[in-house]
């Protein structure tokens, strides 16, 4: 299809007259139109679609149409219904009273080609240049970042399940593309088998039933992709989705190396969870544990949100990862993004899972931006019971790469290591005879025969460190960070939207520009309110709490 460009001035007279006279006040479809211009065009757009083919839908209403589709939580069928039948949308769009809009599927057709033409960011990009133009969006204020739990589109399935559904969904996928290939390869005991899915009260309760059940399915699915590897196919069935994933659940779930049969493998043999495929569908979600009460199969999202109060609170970036992504691994491509745009914030307001030693240099000295959060505590059990000697009670000479303690003896080796995630660190270890000999000994180490080690950070994480935990223990730092409890409005009003913590979509492309639809959709709600004069919600309180609040 190539796109025919079609202009966002002109509403039908008609359709212009009908609206007003229905909605007086005007409603979002209409103050979108009204008051944000439309927001996109279709020369925007164009570089998604080919110069020649079938005319297109125009891009920049089915862009729109996609915003409002999440404003309200409208399924595909639900949005192409109310551009066919709502007076306001028509209104919007620039459409006739008799238009009969488009069909569902060319809303599908539009996200492909978002994720496929790598424009998913687009949608949000032009809208804050607008904003920016306008004045409501500076660079160099305050923003605060939180992220919450995304549950991906699959059902949860057990390992045996897991192998089960991974064949058959391999088996269903060639029968589309190969029937009469696939048909010569298979028995009677595979329909049987496979046929229907792989529920797990169907399947045998006894270990080793299950077990032997397990190995069966290996042998079946690892034949079949030994008879695919020798065949000559029409098709390049290496590029099915469904054969990537028995491929790789083959490779996890199965130990392949050993000659003769595969072998079904043990829990602890299993990839790390950051790896683990949890079902065929969505080979991109992942099992992950968060404060140890909240597990989750699927995603996680991190909000950028502005925080001055000159201007509507806007989300000016939105992040999708893994959901085994640690936070702090967040923050270099949400600053990064947030550079490209001009949009750099002063001070960025986290949590402690972002701020820890090395983001707080990184942050301020590669983006000139100061993290305000706290920042982990320490865990040594001197810190912990508040008595004896702590790292921080040490002085630390820099320069001659000496520790002295607290009762005045000095290190003697000063080593250069790594933690188990590649940070470098120092690990510095006084004298054995010294320490032996020490009165202050138990207030220092627990150690009966060892000396006294230290680990510090590279210096200029170990000096923003110590001083980010004195700053936290201020009414200042308190006061200030009370700032980042207002991310929370935003995560609720994007979970009252219906897709603020379930993905509609499979696979991370997908998830992440439902996210990015959902962000545009709320800073034009609040964009909308900001030119109406309607402030923010107050905070909602129980009658009984209220009670505690000043009169």
């Amino acid at each position: 299809m190539t796109l025919q460009f079609t202009s966002t001035q002109y509403v039908p007279e008609e359709t212009a007259r009908v609206a007003r006279t229905i909605y007086p006040k005007g409603n979002l479809a209409m103050a979108i139109r009204d008051q944000l211009y439309c927001v996109y065009d279709d020369q925007t757009l164009a570089r998604l679609y080919p110069d020649q083919g079938q005319p297109a839908e125009s891009a920049w209403r089915l862009a729109l149409v996609s915003v409002l589709q999440f404003a309200e939580n409208l399924s595909d069928r639900q949005a192409a219904e109310a551009v066919r039948d709502r007076i306001s949308w028509k209104y919007l769009l620039g459409l006739e009273l008799t238009d009969q809009g488009f069909d569902a599927s060319v809303l599908s057709e539009f996200r492909k080609r978002l994720v496929e033409g790598e424009a998913e960011c687009h949608l949000l990009n032009w809208l804050l240049s607008w904003l920016q133009q306008m004045g409501l969006l500076k660079s160099r204020g305050r923003m605060r970042t939180d992220a919450t739990h995304v549950l991906a589109r699959i059902r949860t399935l057990n390992r045996l399940t897991l192998v089960g559904e991974t064949l058959r969904y391999a088996l269903n996928e060639l029968a589309k593309v190969v029937p009469d290939w696939l048909r010569s390869q298979v028995d009677a005991t595979w329909y049987e088998r496979y046929g229907r899915r792989v529920e797990d009260y169907r399947l045998p309760t006894a270990e080793s039933e299950r077990e032997a059940l397990a190995q069966s399915i290996g042998v079946d699915g690892f034949a079949l992709l030994t008879k695919l590897a020798g065949a000559s196919l029409p098709i390049a069935w290496q590029d099915l989705p469904a054969i990537q994933a028995l491929q790789q659940v083959w490779a996890q779930q199965y130990d392949l190396s050993q000659p003769g049969p595969i072998r079904w493998r043990l829990t602890k043999e299993l990839p790390p969870a950051a790896e683990l495929i949890q079902s065929p569908y969505d080979l991109e979600a992942r099992y992950a544990i968060k404060r140890e009460d909240t597990a989750w199969i699927g995603y996680k999202l991190h909000l950028t949100e502005t925080c001055d109060t000159d201007n509507p609170r806007l989300i000016t970036h939105v992040h999708t990862t893994l959901a085994t992504t640690p936070d702090e691994q967040a923050l270099a491509p949400i600053h990064d993004a947030l550079q490209a745009r001009g949009l750099l914030p002063s001070q960025h307001v986290v949590d402690e899972a972002y701020g820890d030693s090395i983001q707080l240099v990184d942050s301020q000295t590669r983006y000139g931006v100061t993290l305000l959060g706290p920042v982990p505590a320490n865990t040594s059990w001197q810190a912990k019971a508040a008595q004896g000697f702590a790292a921080s009670d040490f002085a630390v000479d820099w320069d001659t790469h000496t520790l002295t303690c607290p009762a005045g003896q000095r290190s003697v080796s000063w080593t250069p290591n790594h933690d188990r995630h590649g940070n470098r660190l120092i690990r510095v270890r006084f004298s054995r005879t010294a320490c032996t000999a020490c009165a202050l000994r138990l207030q220092c180490t627990r150690s009966t025969t060892g000396p006294r080690s230290v680990t510090l950070q590279l210096q200029p994480q170990q000096q923003a460190l110590l001083a980010a935990r004195q700053h936290q223990a201020t009414d200042a730092f308190k006061a200030d960070y009370a700032a980042r409890a207002g991310i929370e409005a935003t995560l609720g009003q994007a979970v009252s939207l219906g897709v603020g913590r379930r993905t509609r979509y499979r696979g991370l492309l997908r998830t992440r520009l439902q996210h990015i639809l959902m962000a545009v959709a709320i800073n034009i709600i609040r964009v909308i309110a900001w030119f109406n004069d309607q402030p923010p919600a107050p905070t909602r309180h129980s009658a009984f709490s209220a009670l505690a609040q000043p009169s």
